[in-house]
This record gives C-alpha cells, structure tokens and sequence, in this order.
C-alpha cells in the first residue's frame, strides 16, 4: 500500500481500505503481582472475569469490523502476556520479536516466536537491544515512529530501521505514567495521528508535527484514561470510553469511534491497542 492509493474521505481511510489481522491473548493469567510502570498496584484486587469480559469485547469488536483474530495461547506465571502488542513488531512479514527490559516479562519473548515460528512466518527475528514491540512502535506507513526513555534502548532503533527498511522517527518519552509510546500517541491514518503533548519532549514533538499534517491533541484527562491506547484501521477507531473529549474531536473529524470499556485492564497499564498486535503482510 502506498500514500498514492489511499484516498480521505469523511471518514479516514476510503471504504475500500483492507481488513486488518490481530494478534491477541486472552487474560487468562491475568493479575497484577508486581509494578513495572506507574499503573500497577499489587495490593489492588483484580477481577479476572471482568478482565476477560472487557477483552472478548474488544475482540469481538474486531471480528464485527471485517477483521481477523489470531490468538495466542496464555501462559501460566505471565500475567502480562495479554498486553500482546509489546511481543513483536510485524511489517511486510517480517517480525522483529522484543527484548523485554523488566525480567517479569523475559519469556513473553519467546512464547511470541515460537507462535510465528509456528504458523509459518519464515522471516523471524531475535532482538539484540531492550525494545517492547508495538508498546514503544508506531507503524506510520512511510515512517515508523519509535519511542524511548522508559523501556525500549535508543540503540534498538537501528536494529528497527535494518529490520524494516523505513524509516524510523525516534522521539523521547518524558513522563513516566506514559511509559510506552502507545500511551502517548496513535496513528489514525497516513496523515493523522492523536497525542499528548505532554508526554514527549521538544525535539519529539517538532517530529511529530513534521511527519503528521494533522495532529488531534487529547487532554491529560483522555490520556490519563488512555485515549490513546487505541487502535485505528482508519475509519473505525476503538477508544477507552472514558477518553471523552477524545471521542468528540474524532467524531467531529469524521471518524467512526467505537468507545469500549478497559478498566479492569488498565490496572496493570493497558488498554486496546496493549491488547492487540497488528500482523501486516
């Protein structure tokens, strides 16, 4: 797909855009035993069956759109493996798998490639700097927006750009409740994305305004409820329901939003897009 064949309409992306392919896991372990970012709380009690309602929602909210979803078999003692987007990074098919920075989620890693490995993707490869997959990448069609400063090591960009063959927009993250990029920031279409300005520095947000001709910016309350941890095909974008000054300024843009709940969820910092990692061919 290239900028030439994708067309604006009301909407985002004409009707004619392709469906998308997902990979999930279910949040069959999911808990909170431990802290790793800003959000967890191992004395907070999880509810495990209102977990698992809030995924089979976004799920099925997939399958309602035309999408495909691959799922990816849970493993005892990861409670962190429902957030599948941070275990890879996919794009033309090829994979690039994570190095996870926090041992906690180490064999996250592995379960990933042996899944690709699995279902016939030849073209897999092991990470060799800390990097957190789509928690820390942003697939921007002709660039690819990658984050740092909490999890994924600067030096993990170059090793995106040799996978790949994009190229790669690095930008610092400065506020540690957004520890990952998709807290911070989401592609919409080719030429628009959501953000919180107060998430990134200077030089960051000058990039961004050079490779996006249009930016939505959300309020520090969408973010706080991540807005921004959505997922677009760009016409249809699934947001946090709580993110509602958000939901306004991409509904008066044309945008189809689908507003879900995820609360149970963001108690271990995720939400939709944490949940979902896209499978490009």
């Amino acid at each position: 797909m290239t900028m030439q064949t994708l067309a604006r309409d009301g909407a985002g992306i004409s009707a004619g855009q392709p469906a998308r392919t997902y990979l999930m896991c279910p949040p069959t372990y999911f808990d909170v035993h431990y802290a790793i970012n800003a959000w967890m709380d191992p004395t907070a009690p999880v509810d495990r069956d209102r977990a698992r309602h809030e995924w089979e929602r976004l799920r099925a909210t997939y399958v309602s759109l035309g999408h495909t979803v691959h799922v990816l078999p849970p493993v005892p003692g990861l409670p962190d493996m429902v957030f599948a987007a941070n275990g890879a990074t996919v794009v033309g098919g090829m994979v690039l798998g994570a190095k996870f920075r926090h041992p906690e989620r180490t064999a996250e890693a592995d379960a990933h490639r042996m899944w690709f490995e699995e279902h016939g993707y030849r073209r897999v490869r092991t990470a060799e700097h800390v990097n957190e997959g789509e928690g820390d990448y942003a697939f921007a069609y002709r660039a690819i927006v990658a984050g740092h400063g909490f999890r994924t090591d600067p030096a993990a960009h170059n090793e995106l750009h040799d996978a790949f063959g994009l190229p790669v927009v690095s930008v610092r993250l400065v506020d540690p409740r957004f520890y990952h990029l998709d807290t911070a920031l989401c592609v919409i279409d080719p030429f628009t994305a959501a953000y919180y300005p107060g998430a990134f520095d200077e030089d960051g947000l000058i990039k961004l305004k050079t490779l996006f001709p249009e930016l939505i910016e959300a309020t520090e309350e969408d973010a706080l409820a991540f807005g921004l941890n959505a997922v677009s095909d760009g016409r249809h974008v699934i947001v946090p329901d709580d993110a509602v000054t958000l939901i306004a300024r991409l509904t008066e843009r044309g945008y189809h939003v689908l507003p879900i709940e995820m609360t149970e969820l963001r108690k271990a910092g995720g939400g939709p897009k944490c949940c979902t990692l896209e499978l490009r061919p």
